[in-house]
């Protein structure tokens, strides 16, 4: 399990993180999500040990990670800027990483991802795409069989097939041996069909972090009439905690903050002629559960 407790840091007078409080479930895929500047790659390098928070605490499974090598060690952190190793060739890099990870390297893991991703390994790593690197980097990190991998923007710029194949091997190794991956990310739909728990950052601070199941349980998108000569009072929708509402007709369309059970007793009570629930996605729900006006919506995602 990571655990961040009370995490904040400034640079200069800007204010990166403000009490930040995360819970990372062992074998869990968490994500990530905020816009540019909201704090995400600072937080992942804090997470990294790459910096050292001002104030609270980071720990792996007890173990504070800051210049603590056993915890970094079992660690890998693909930042979304990719500028080393590039004097190397693919082959090189690995050569390299076989010998710095004696005991956790898997030469067949890494002739898989190789494989997998169409890659060159005599190919010098600075000659590569952005996309390409960021492949030969998978290639490398998979291979060392990390217990926790720590991922800022990985799928950017990248196709669609080659997007699965680096979830596809990220879930199998949370299944098969219990890896936990962090991952940052504009893309919610993405995120929505893989992680297990999610956390919105909005000016360094945490708005909302929840696991997903959990999220998608209490806010629903609504579809109500009480027909055309049906009779509605103005406050018929008070015991609902209504987010928006818009009516089209005799139809009513709501967002709501409410549990399931909470709208059945809602349309036993009032007994509409049109009751139905319709799926949200991710990227609704945050735009709903982080409240505001729509501009802010669409500042947080």
């Amino acid at each position: 399990m990571i655990e961040l407790r009370s995490v904040s840091k400034t640079f200069g007078t800007h204010h990166a993180l403000t009490n930040i409080d995360m819970t990372v479930s062992t074998g869990s895929i968490y994500g990530l999500v905020g816009t540019n500047g909201s704090g995400k790659t600072t937080i992942l390098n804090i997470l990294a040990g790459v910096l050292r928070p001002d104030s609270g605490s980071v720990v792996y499974d007890g173990s504070p990670v800051y210049e603590n090598p056993a915890v970094k060690s079992a660690m890998v952190f693909v930042p979304d800027d990719l500028s080393f190793l590039n004097g190397f060739t693919l082959k090189q890099a690995a050569k390299l990483f076989s010998g710095l990870y004696a005991g956790k390297w898997n030469d067949d893991l890494f002739s898989v991802c190789v494989t997998q991703f169409k890659l060159d390994c005599n190919m010098q790593i600075a000659h590569m795409s952005k996309g390409m690197r960021k492949q030969a980097m998978f290639c490398l990190s998979f291979a060392r069989k990390p217990s926790y991998m720590l991922l800022d923007e990985p799928i950017d710029g990248l196709d669609p097939i080659v997007r699965r194949s680096i979830w596809e091997l990220i879930v199998d190794a949370a299944a098969d041996r219990g890896m936990t991956t962090v991952v940052s990310s504009h893309n919610l739909r993405e995120l929505e069909g893989y992680c297990d728990s999610i956390c919105a950052i909005k000016q360094g601070q945490v708005v909302v972090e929840r696991d997903l199941d959990e999220l998608k349980s209490d806010i629903h998108k609504l579809q109500i009439s009480f027909g055309a000569a049906g009779q509605q009072s103005a406050d018929i929708y008070d015991s609902l905690d209504v987010l928006d509402k818009r009516d089209s007709g005799s139809v009513d369309y709501l967002i709501v903050r409410n549990s399931a059970e909470e709208l059945d007793d809602f349309a036993r009570r009032t007994q509409p002629i049109l009751f139905d629930k319709i799926p949200l996605t991710l990227e609704e729900i945050f735009m709903y559960q982080l409240g505001g006006n729509g501009n802010e919506h669409t500042s947080i995602l």
